[in-house]
């Protein structure tokens, strides 16, 4: 018996088939991005993934959106910037509520002084504690950026 589907998945799925029946082929198409890259990781690794795997790719397919729009803009292309950035809404939907600024900050002083950290050779340690905790709910590089500066 296979094992049972994450629950994000199985919510990405019926998404599909509303669009589907809706007709909103927008929407449709980023699902199918979505689930094509979950099949994707999942046939490279051989195993059904995890809601934490699936926000791993949705927050790397984000942080993609993200980078993409900045490109288009400086480059003066609204019509693709807008695509992108329609992409960008649908993936978002299925990541959790992002972390204020607030919350990250405590957050990284939390992992500081749980790690002992001092310098910047403590970096990894930080940002292996701080990953789990946020994975989706914040740009990591952003995050990875405010670490480097607290410890440096």
């Amino acid at each position: 018996m296979p094992a049972a589907a994450s629950p994000l998945k199985e919510r990405i799925t019926e998404d599909m088939k509303a669009a589907m029946r809706a007709k909103d082929s927008a929407r449709l198409g980023t699902i199918r991005l979505i689930l094509s890259a979950i099949k994707q990781v999942e046939v490279d690794t051989r195993k059904d993934l995890s809601d934490e795997d699936i926000l791993a790719i949705l927050d790397k397919m984000a942080k993609q959106r993200r980078e993409s729009i900045e490109q288009y803009d400086k480059a003066g292309r609204d019509d693709l910037a807008g695509k992108e950035r329609a992409e960008l809404e649908i993936i978002q939907s299925y990541l959790p509520e992002q972390l204020s600024e607030a919350e990250i900050d405590a957050l990284i002083d939390a992992a500081i002084s749980e790690t002992g950290a001092s310098g910047m050779k403590d970096m990894g340690k930080v940002m292996g504690l701080l990953k789990p905790k946020m994975q989706g709910r914040a740009d990591m590089g952003a995050v990875s950026a405010r670490v480097k500066a607290r410890l440096s």
